[in-house]
């Protein structure tokens, strides 16, 4: 069997298991049965380690790395949240908040299949180690951010159930505040470094090759302004120690701004980054 087409099987079964995961997360907020949730995230694992896998099997291809595929690239999104989650996921047992971020790797998953593993997602001039960096850190650090906003999505239900004295399985199903609120402090104490390192990689590659006329490029300059409000979220939660609910609808309202910002980008705006 060529490597080829292991590297097709190995995503296929990536994907299922991520499918399967996800409903078994879904349906364990439905039922409120925290075993269901518990064998979904070893389901879970093992799709994250078929994606692992399949990206190993890219790079020996040469699909991957500087001459990125563009399933590749969508997979790379899927495996760095995976990876961040699962982290998080091991060292809190927050089982349940695999119900919130699994569907937005699923979704990852399913761009990757629709595309052509063998096209290039980089044009020719962007073909570049620092390019491959750049990009990689700048995933796993917007991931980061995703995962703190699902545990600040997370904080604002069950703290709105514990005010409302609702003690229900769907309270006792979610993590404690303490948990959530934790989980938000460590996805922004990493992300927002790995996400500087990722855009200073930009930086140097763009200062070399586009001189100025990256500057006011719409896509950058939203992520410039994504990495300030981060930025500031961090601050003021080690400054003046902003946590909880107050953290939990800054996260929300952030993520929720940016996506916002970029989908208008990718829409409305043409912009050096129109290969993603």
């Amino acid at each position: 069997m060529s490597l080829i087409n292991l590297e097709l099987i190995s995503f296929k079964i990536a994907f299922a298991l991520c499918a399967l995961s996800t409903v078994g997360y879904l349906l364990s907020l439905l039922i409120k049965k925290i075993k269901l949730a518990k064998i979904s995230t070893w389901v879970f694992a093992g799709a994250f380690g078929f994606l692992t896998v399949n990206l190993l099997i890219a790079v020996i291809n040469s699909t991957g790395l500087i001459n990125l595929g563009s399933r590749n690239f969508f997979s790379l999104c899927a495996w760095s949240v995976s990876g961040a989650y699962l982290a998080l996921q091991f060292k809190t047992k927050t089982r349940s908040l695999g119900a919130f971020i699994s569907p937005f790797i699923l979704l990852f998953m399913i761009a990757a299949a629709g595309q052509d593993a063998g096209k290039s997602l980089l044009p020719e001039n962007l073909q570049s180690w620092l390019i491959t960096v750049h990009l990689f850190l700048t995933i796993v650090g917007e991931a980061l951010f995703v995962l703190a906003s699902c545990a600040g999505a997370m904080f604002i239900i069950q703290n709105r159930l514990l005010k409302h004295k609702k003690l229900s399985r769907m309270s006792r199903l979610l993590p404690s505040l303490n948990d959530l609120d934790r989980i938000n402090h460590i996805c922004l104490l990493w992300g927002f470094p790995v996400l500087t390192l990722g855009i200073f990689a930009g930086a140097v590659f763009a200062g070399f090759n586009w001189k100025t006329s990256w500057l006011t490029d719409p896509k950058i300059i939203w992520t410039f302004a994504g990495w300030i409000i981060y930025g500031f979220l961090l601050h003021q939660r080690l400054a003046i120690s902003w946590r909880g609910y107050r953290m939990a609808v800054f996260s929300c309202a952030a993520f929720l701004l940016l996506l916002l910002s970029y989908g208008s980008v990718r829409f409305c705006f043409s912009t050096l980054h129109n290969f993603i």
